[in-house]
């Protein structure tokens, strides 16, 4: 048995009941297969024993007061998985579905994320199975003020950066940081999204919508290519599927498609993006809305139909994780479609990635398709450091040659493993090499 089934066999066995983080560690291991068994010196050393387990996964429980004054308990995560080249950096997670699993899938494919963009920065992940949504903004405050209460005590500027994800926006990363800084008397950049004027970096809210485009505009470039006149069907209507839109928009493109958990809108001549940023940004409203004002639009209800059922040129799943089935990408592929590329994490099932590979898409993993949120999380911390903030213009061109760059890497990766053209083992190999090489210059730790 070779190196990486042994691995594989081992987390099967040790971490039995935690799907998604075996779906995200087997995709990388495979990719590694190629570089893995060339060398010994990776199981001589047991990296990737070091690899698959987390450096620390931090558990606790969250009591607050509901506005009726009743005390409710939530459960929090967070996990830190690899510091090899910089402190833990990842997203922190308010979602009912929100355990462990979820949480170490996500930290470990933020380790290769991160080691993409090329700034010093770990992997982690965090968050709890708490639901903002229905609550007032009062509840949300105080459920944020107790789970930064515990949390405070294991991050920190120089050891672990926290940031937003989904449930997770400006408003509570706001509530956190108040408490942070309450409890240490510091005010330091120990979480990324902040505030404009209080440590903020200006085109973070833009930067994963824009960097997925940027990365794809990249691979149409090197084609000789534009996405100009491209049919787009995007999932979502968050913050990275609204600004890959309104970034796509502005490149020539057509977005013809939107969703939200009750549903999706189709628009064959192009969704208005002032009315979805009014409906999902400002209303914090349903999508149904849309088409109530765009009459030649059509809404379909979830379970009356999927967004991935409209042809299009290029897809861009920008919702949540395992949402784009292996029957979505048959039928993908069968309307035409050439490219996939990953707005949210991992929201391609194995199998359907497999299948799109196959048949020539090319697909971009969310490791390397969606790093701008990541990217510019970094230039957040940088501009704290430094004290100083740039624009608008200058973090959106730094964001975008960081995003030329990690298209550069995976496409030189997968060329030299003998895959051109096959982003996934590019992405996994290229973010691991420089992972690799920082635990094994550090020794056994």
């Amino acid at each position: 048995m070779s190196y990486i089934d042994n691995i594989i066999t081992s987390i099967e066995k040790r971490d039995a009941g935690q799907p998604e983080f075996l779906q995200a560690a087997k995709e990388v291991l495979e990719s590694l297969r190629i570089i893995v068994d060339k060398d010994s010196t990776y199981e001589k050393a047991g990296l990737l024993e070091r690899l698959v387990e987390p450096e620390r996964a931090i558990v606790f429980r969250v009591p607050w007061l509901d506005d009726s004054g009743k005390v409710q308990v939530n459960r929090a995560f967070r996990v830190q998985f690899n510091s090899a080249i910089g402190p833990y950096k990842g997203g922190l997670r308010f979602h009912p579905s929100v355990n462990l699993s979820i949480i170490k899938f996500l930290g470990f494919e933020q380790i290769f994320k991160n080691s993409l963009t090329g700034l010093p920065m770990g992997g982690g992940k965090g968050g709890s199975d708490f639901d903002p949504k229905g609550k007032s903004d009062n509840e949300v405050m105080r459920f944020c003020q107790s789970f930064m209460t515990e949390l405070y005590r294991h991050i920190g500027p120089d050891t672990d950066v926290p940031a937003g994800d989904i449930g997770v926006g400006g408003r509570e990363i706001g509530f956190m940081y108040g408490q942070y800084k309450r409890i240490v008397n510091r005010f330091e950049g120990v979480l990324t999204g902040k505030g404009i004027g209080w440590g903020g970096s200006l085109a973070r809210n833009e930067a994963t919508g824009y960097g997925l485009v940027y990365i794809v505009e990249e691979y149409l470039n090197k084609k000789g290519d534009s996405f100009k006149g491209k049919k787009v069907s995007i999932s979502g209507s968050g913050n990275v599927a609204i600004f890959a839109a309104q970034k796509l928009f502005s490149l020539g493109a057509v977005v013809v498609t939107m969703s939200d958990s009750n549903g999706y809108i189709y628009h064959k001549d192009g969704i208005n993006m002032d009315t979805v940023k009014d409906i999902k940004l400002v209303k914090r409203e349903r999508l149904t809305k849309y088409a109530e004002v765009h009459k030649d639009a059509v809404y379909k209800d979830a379970g009356k139909g999927r967004v991935w059922d409209i042809a299009c040129d290029i897809a861009l799943p920008c919702a949540t994780q395992n949402e784009l089935l292996i029957e979505d990408a048959k039928t993908l592929t069968a309307n035409g479609c050439k490219i996939v590329a990953e707005g949210a994490n991992m929201p391609t099932t194995l199998d359907a990635t497999e299948y799109l590979i196959s048949k020539g898409t090319a697909f971009f993993p969310g490791k390397a398709a969606n790093a701008g949120g990541v990217a510019t999380s970094g230039l957040e911390m940088c501009q704290n450091s430094a004290r100083i903030s740039w624009s608008f213009e200058e973090v959106d061109a730094k964001l975008k040659n960081i995003m030329i760059g990690i298209f550069g890497s995976i496409d030189d990766a997968a060329k030299e493993s003998g895959k051109p053209g096959n982003f996934v083992i590019g992405a996994n190999i290229a973010g691991f090499r420089k992972v690799a090489k920082a635990m094994l210059d550090q020794g056994v730790i």
